[in-house]
């Protein structure tokens, strides 16, 4: 790797703060934009949930396209740049959705935000690495994806307090953070790249990755208004195969493909891959019937919400030092994957059986979010971890981004399903059946992903301090 700067003008401190902040912000968005979802429909004349899900889907579908592309293309140029230009278009981005006049022009600014996410995700971690001593790496990397489980657990009352004021405010505490990030990173980042990256993966084949996502969200999200025979609805899901069916073909003819074939012969890495979607179909279902129940049926205030939520998330870190230390007992992956897995399966059990029409967060919420937010603990981070352990050195970075790109696609078909599950209830009867089916449709897809969990633990033996992290952790 070569860095611009001279050595002894790098302060490897301020470095881990810059990239840290970016990841910080990045996993923030994603938890307070969930608080926000009722204000913002609400404020734009009760638009419909199908509608809004565009909010969530638009930005996942988008990161998960480019975020290989985007970051082997700075690997090649200047990772440096590559981060600044993400950044900026983030932070820009944010500021439109802040003033958005209506729906439509919130979604495509939220296109445009993954867009510079997507760039800032992966250069940040990349920027970090060369700064530091090879001894100091792996302790310099926990700190930087650390941030990402910081953001989760202060992200629901962060986002509470936030929207108290106006849902804008979401999009707008990315601005003064953003521009601050901007300046230190000019200020002290060096820059660096690595001459081996080789060419930019398919540009061809990401675009069929977003074709594919968005037409399959959009035949589920519409699929109740428009009818499940309608031509529309079958449209989309035929647009939907035939955009995989290409992709997956590209993969197998490019001579760069955006997920290399070779690297799903890995067991453990294929087999990881499998977990994170399934695991992240659960997990954002999870998320948004939560916040849902809460405010719309409820009737809850954001802050509340917020606050009540919050519990889970915190449940993560202290989750995610007992995989690491069951990890060092040399206990297998797959399994500490496996039972993350069944306590979020279990938790979502709790939920379904537990939710009533008098509000009894403590009876009934907090018990079985408490559940769910340690099986995430064990469940996420050892996936992450863990997925690349089995791959070659060079493909470690590249691997790393294809997991991510699973999250993120799991992410939009949790949103979607859950949209086409919940449907339009109109009474208190309905809205409770329908939340039932959602939690119960969370709960199943999580005992699900133990199935492949169970074959993902790496034949390397793990190292928690030299295993590789995935670009986006903190995402």
């Amino acid at each position: 790797m070569r860095i611009t700067a001279s050595p002894r003008n790098v302060r490897p401190g301020l470095v881990l703060l810059v990239t840290a902040a970016a990841a910080f912000v990045a996993g923030l968005d994603l938890f307070i934009v969930n608080i926000a979802f009722t204000d913002i429909g609400r404020d734009f004349g009760g638009t419909s949930l199908s509608t809004l899900s565009w909010v969530l889907n638009g930005y996942a579908i988008v990161y998960a396209a480019l975020l290989v592309p985007l970051g082997r293309l700075a690997d090649r140029t200047s990772r440096r740049a590559g981060f600044l230009a993400g950044l900026a278009l983030f932070t820009a981005a944010s500021a439109v959705c802040a003033t958005a006049p209506s729906v439509g022009v919130l979604v495509a600014a939220r296109v445009v935000q993954a867009v510079g996410a997507a760039a800032l995700t992966p250069t940040s971690l990349g920027l970090l690495l060369p700064v530091f001593a090879p001894e100091r790496r792996a302790n310099a990397v926990r700190i930087w994806a650390a941030s990402g489980a910081l953001a989760a657990a202060f992200g629901p009352v962060v986002g509470g307090v936030l929207v108290q004021a106006s849902w804008r405010w979401v999009f707008l505490v990315n601005i003064p953070i953003g521009l601050v990030t901007l300046a230190a990173t000019v200020r002290f980042v060096p820059d660096s790249r690595d001459p081996e990256a080789g060419p930019v993966p398919d540009l061809l084949g990401a675009l069929l990755v977003a074709v594919g996502v968005g037409a399959l969200a959009l035949g589920l999200v519409q699929g109740n208004d428009w009818g499940w025979s309608d031509p529309r609805t079958i449209g989309a899901l035929v647009a939907a195969a035939a955009a995989g069916g290409l992709f997956w073909w590209r993969n197998l003819s490019h001579p760069v493909p955006v997920v290399e074939p070779a690297l799903l012969r890995v067991r453990s890495f294929a087999w990881a891959n499998a977990t994170s979607l399934i695991f992240s179909i659960s997990f954002a279902a999870t998320l948004l019937c939560a916040v849902l129940w809460l405010q719309q049926v409820w009737g809850e205030s954001a802050l509340r919400v917020g606050l009540e939520l919050a519990p889970g998330p915190l449940m993560v870190p202290v989750f995610a030092v007992v995989a690491s230390l069951l990890v060092k007992r040399r206990a297998g992956v797959g399994l500490i994957t496996a039972a993350g897995c069944v306590l979020c399966g279990v938790g979502g059990v709790v939920l379904l059986t537990s939710i009533g029409p008098n509000p009894e967060y403590v009876t009934q919420i907090l018990p079985g979010w408490l559940i769910g937010g340690a099986g995430v603990g064990l469940a996420l981070p050892t996936i992450l971890s863990s997925a690349t352990a089995d791959l070659p050195a060079g493909r470690a970075a590249t691997g790393s981004a294809v997991v991510t790109m699973s999250r993120q696609v799991g992410t939009v078909l949790g949103v979607s399903l859950l949209v086409a599950l919940l449907g339009t209830p109109h009474t208190y009867a309905e809205a409770h059946r329908a939340f039932q089916t959602g939690w119960g449709a969370c709960a199943l897809l999580a005992l699900l992903a133990a199935i492949p969990a169970l074959g993902m633990t790496p034949r390397r033996t793990l190292d928690p301090a030299t295993r590789p992290v995935p670009a986006g952790a903190g995402a």
